[in-house]
């Protein structure tokens, strides 16, 4: 889930940027800093949209750069237990399918695909099931729900979100227009 949030840090803006507006060094300050970064409370910081207010600077003996204590707005991904989303598939393995559902992926473990026993055909780079009439790929468009997450702050690269399409309502967008068809034909009869 998307949020806006009012935040505070101590940001340090580097002798190199002093020169400028003191406004923009500290905007810049703060996207080098904090854009990308995830944390366990706030979740993954996506962008820093705008500066509210922005204190005394501060000089520490023995550094040149200046210390602004800052209260700012920004945009945050905080992937919620049993939120539904909607996502890319970027890339399909043996195991499963990693889904892009914004600032950071999620797993679609191989068992949770579907009811139907999934196999990965690595020759066409995708995953299919027994019967062979569903198949998921890199570039689908998925809907699933988020049952697993284990943030790390130190290696965001290492953080993990588990996902689920075996409940109802949940798949491959396709699979879900062509569950939804042959409702809406009987219904117009």
């Amino acid at each position: 889930m998307y949020k806006r949030m009012k935040l505070s840090d101590t940001i340090r803006v580097a002798p190199r940027l002093l020169g400028e507006d003191v406004g923009i060094s500290v905007k810049d300050a703060l996207k080098e800093k904090l854009e990308g970064r995830v944390d366990k409370t706030l979740g993954a910081i996506v962008a820093v949209t705008d500066i509210e207010e922005v204190g005394e600077g501060h000089i520490l003996v023995g550094d040149g750069a200046v210390y602004y204590d800052v209260v700012f707005d920004a945009i945050v991904f905080i992937p919620q237990l049993q939120e539904v989303i909607e996502g890319l598939v970027v890339e399909t393995v043996e195991f499963g399918a990693f889904v892009s559902i914004g600032a950071m992926d999620g797993l679609l473990h191989v068992s949770q695909v579907t009811d139907d026993f999934m196999s990965y055909d690595g020759k066409n780079g995708r995953l299919l099931s027994k019967n062979g009439d569903r198949t998921l790929s890199e570039g689908d468009k998925v809907r699933a729900r988020i049952v697993a997450v284990s943030t790390n702050e130190r290696e965001p690269r290492d953080s993990k979100i588990g996902l689920t399409m075996r409940q109802h309502a949940l798949g491959r967008l396709e699979w879900l227009e062509d569950a939804r068809k042959p409702k809406s034909e009987e219904s117009n009869e």
